[in-house]
C-alpha cells in the first residue's frame, strides 16, 4: 500500500439498509468510528458530525438503494462524496481480517485507492430526473392519441387520411365537438382550418361513420386522459425551466441563439438559449 496520505481528511461510510457506519481518521475525534441509524434526522447528524470532525471527502460504497438519500445530503453539506463500486474495493489487497469495512474504506480512501463511479450533481440529478418525466409523458399521449384512433377507425371514420395531426387545430375542435353531441359531417368540417389541403368535401367524407356509442365513450376516455398529460407535460416544463434557471444564474451571454422554430411538444420555455448561458454552445 503506498504511504502518501492523498486524502487526510477523508471518512468511510459502510451504508446499510437501517443503519450506518461512519468512520473517519483517528486522531479527529475521540469515538472515531460510530453508528447511525437511517432515518433522516440521524442523516443530518452523520453530515454534521462529519463536518466537526473537518472531513472533506467521503468514500461510500453504492449498496443497493440505500445509498441514495445519504449520498444526496452529504451533497448538500458540500463534501465530496466518492460512490464506489463494492467489486472494486474487494479487490484491493491488504486488508485485515478485524478491520470493519467503514475502516477499510476510510484507509484506502486516504491512500487514493479508491475511483468514483460518475454521478451527477444535485442540480443536474433534478434536471434529470425532470428530463425522464417529461419523455414518460410524451409517450404516454402518445399512446392516448393511438386510442383515440383506434375508435374512429371503428367506427369507419377516417379523420387521419385527411389530416396529419389528430392533435392539431381541426383535429381538436372536431373531437371536442363530437364529444359535445355533435354527429352532422357536414357541421363538424366547418372547423376545418384553412391550412388542412384536403378539400371541405373530403373532409365531410371522413366524418360519415358508424357512430357507436361505446367507441364515443372510448374516445371520450382517450381525450381526458390526453387532455390531462398535457397539463402534465406543462407542469414539467416549468418545473425544467426553474432548474435551468438556477444552472445559468450569472451567466449572460452575450450573443443570443439562432432562433428554432417550435415543434410539437417541445418546451414553452427557450431551451438553446439557456444551454447557450450555461455551457457556450
Amino acid at each position: 500500500m503506498a504511504t502518501k496520505l492523498v486524502n487526510p481528511n477523508a471518512a468511510g461510510i459502510d451504508v446499510a439498509s437501517n443503519e450506518h457506519v461512519v468512520a473517519v481518521p483517528e486522531d479527529k475525534s475521540k469515538d472515531s468510528v460510530r453508528t447511525f441509524k437511517g432515518f433522516t434526522r440521524d442523516l443530518h447528524q452523520l453530515a454534521k458530525w462529519l463536518l466537526s470532525c473537518k472531513v472533506e471527502t467521503i468514500a461510500m460504497e453504492s449498496t443497493g438503494v440505500y445509498w441514495f438519500d445519504l449520498y444526496t445530503i452529504l451533497l448538500d453539506y458540500g463534501f465530496e462524496v466518492y460512490l464506489v463500486n463494492a467489486h472494486h474495493v474487494k479487490n484491493v489487497p491488504g486488508r485485515k481480517s478485524d478491520v470493519s469495512d467503514a475502516r477499510w474504506l476510510q484507509q484506502l480512501h486516504t491512500f487514493g485507492l479508491l475511483r468514483a463511479s460518475f454521478q451527477p450533481d444535485n442540480i443536474t440529478r433534478s434536471l434529470r430526473n425532470h428530463v425522464r418525466q417529461r419523455k414518460s409523458i410524451v409517450q404516454q399521449m402518445s399512446r392516448k392519441t393511438q386510442h383515440m384512433q383506434k375508435a374512429f377507425d371503428q367506427m369507419n371514420i377516417k379523420l387521419n387520411n385527411v389530416i396529419r395531426d389528430l392533435n392539431g387545430t381541426t383535429g381538436t375542435k372536431i373531437i371536442t365537438a363530437i364529444l359535445e353531441g355533435e354527429r352532422d359531417p357536414k357541421k363538424l368540417a366547418q372547423h376545418r382550418d384553412r391550412r388542412i389541403k384536403a378539400s371541405e368535401e373530403t373532409l365531410i367524407k371522413s366524418l360519415e361513420g358508424n357512430w357507436r356509442e361505446e367507441q364515443v365513450f372510448n374516445l371520450q376516455l382517450a381525450y381526458d386522459h390526453y387532455i390531462f398529460l398535457q397539463k402534465q407535460l406543462k407542469q414539467c416544463d416549468a418545473e425544467s425551466e426553474k432548474i435551468i434557471q438556477k444552472m445559468t444564474s450569472g451567466n449572460s451571454p452575450k450573443s443570443r441563439t439562432k432562433k428554432v422554430q417550435k415543434s410539437k411538444n417541445n418546451p414553452d420555455f427557450d431551451v438553446a438559449q439557456y444551454l447557450h448561458a450555461a455551457l457556450g454552445v
